[in-house]
Order: structure tokens, then C-alpha cells, then sequence
């Protein structure tokens, strides 16, 4: 059962063969890594070469003008031939178990979209603060109050579900995906095991939570149509769940 990777690069140098060796040391070998430069301006383009020179099951693609990672994702969704669409940015990594731990349990379950608990990283590659454990079930209010699914965790069964692609809203288009499967009836099923490491570094705007309240009350008001009220109220829960994920934990 093939998995198809789905990896928007942008001046991700630095971290790009680290993540590499991450996916091509996985143990489950029916994979391929859809990698789709967005007009880097460092080496990542030759670095791409490299890899797939390397390894036939690495696709590369180069985006003609700067897509942002949205649109990016979702020009490799489209062209991805796997059953099994994953995400994976690139500077994060994989337990070389992930994907032969992920795959037999939707399979065997038959579970149509899953996610898994994840460690952090700094941008030197030291471990830092604890795993974030993830619930054995996710449903979409569960997911408006607590945003426990990411990105480089994310697995959903395109021959069971069909393809689904990021939004075109400016901000959260992974965030918003997961909300229109789960939206559907589709229940996303956690296993509470650390299968990957995503890094945080030093001023990047996901480091910035306090910064973002407002702009996710426009998010739920703009990608899931709620009222002020009610996206005051999500976002009130929201907000807690992540000055816990974030500062205590």
C-alpha cells in the first residue's frame, strides 16, 4: 500500500537532508516523497537534485512562482499515486517506525484518517520540552477546542475518503483540511506513541501563539462560517489548550 509524502520546501537547507534521512530510513519501504520547491532562494533545489539522483521512489517539482505552502501541498496531493497521503514539512522528522507502525493500524482497524503523539525539537536538533500525547479518538468539535492533529503526524486513506486538499484561507490550510474530513463523519484516531519530531525554532511564527488569538476567531468565522459568538467560544478553549501545550508542558 503506497504512501505519498507530501513535502512543500521553501530555504529549507539547513534541515532538508536530516529530514531526508528520516524518510528514507523508514522501515515501511512502499513510499514515495512528493518534494515541491516554492522558490527557494538557498540550496534546497540541489539538494532536492541530489536526493532524488539518489533514490527513484523521491519526486521532485519546482513551483514556476512562490505558491505559499497551501497551494503547494495540494499541487502534490493532486499528483501523489499513493493510497495513503502523509505530510511531512521540511525540517521535521520521523521515527524510522512511523509509517510501518501507522499504516497495519488504520489498515487492520479500518480506520480512514489517523495521527500520532510527536516530540520537539530545537533547530540544533536537541529534544526539548516533553511528548505531546494525542487522544485515541478526534472528532470535529473535539478538534475546535484542542488542536492535537499535526501536520508531520497526519495520515488519511484517499481510496476511502478521496482526496481531500488544504484550504485556500491565508493562514491554517492544514488545520482547516483536518476540520473539513472530520466534518464529513470521518473520526481521526490517534496512537500515543512519539513517531515524530517537529522542530521549533527561535522566532518562527508558529512560536508565537499569543500573537494569534484574533486571527483564529476570523479563521473560524471565515473557513467553518460561525458566528463571532461562537467562534469567541472555540477559540476561548483553543487558547487554554495551548498555553498548556506550549508553556507548562
Amino acid at each position: 500500500m503506497k504512501v505519498s509524502i507530501i513535502t512543500p520546501v521553501y530555504n529549507a537547507s539547513l534541515f532538508l537532508e536530516e529530514t531526508a534521512r528520516s524518510v528514507i530510513g523508514q522501515t515501511y519501504q512502499d513510499w514515495e516523497w512528493m518534494l515541491v520547491n516554492d522558490c527557494s532562494t538557498d540550496n534546497s533545489w540541489e539538494i532536492m537534485q541530489k536526493l532524488a539522483e539518489k533514490d527513484n521512489r523521491i519526486k521532485i517539482f519546482n513551483n514556476p512562482i512562490n505558491l505559499k505552502s497551501g497551494k503547494t501541498r495540494n499541487f502534490a496531493i493532486k499528483n501523489a499515486s499513493g493510497r495513503f497521503i502523509a505530510f511531512l514539512d521540511a525540517d521535521d522528522k520521523w521515527h524510522k517506525e512511523k509509517l510501518a507502525i501507522q499504516i497495519p493500524f488504520m489498515l487492520k482497524n479500518d480506520y480512514h484518517f489517523s495521527h500520532t503523539s510527536y516530540g520537539y525539537l530545537n533547530e540544533y536538533g536537541k529534544k526539548i520540552k516533553s511528548t505531546f500525547h494525542v487522544s485515541p479518538i478526534v472528532n470535529y468539535k473535539h478538534l475546535l477546542k484542542r488542536t492535537e492533529i499535526s501536520c508531520l503526524t497526519a495520515v488519511y486513506d484517499s481510496d476511502k475518503i478521496g482526496k481531500y486538499y488544504m484550504s485556500e484561507h491565508a493562514r491554517k490550510q492544514d488545520y482547516a483540511l483536518w476540520l473539513s474530513i472530520l466534518k464529513s463523519g470521518v473520526n481521526c484516531y490517534g496512537i500515543d506513541q512519539e513517531l515524530a519530531y517537529y522542530r521549533q525554532v527561535n522566532n518562527s511564527a508558529t512560536s508565537k501563539k499569543y500573537k494569534l488569538i484574533l486571527k483564529h476567531i476570523s479563521f473560524l468565522k471565515d473557513t467553518q462560517g460561525f458566528s463571532y459568538p461562537k467562534a469567541l467560544y472555540y477559540t476561548s478553549y483553543w487558547m487554554i489548550n495551548g498555553f498548556i501545550r506550549y508553556f507548562i508542558k
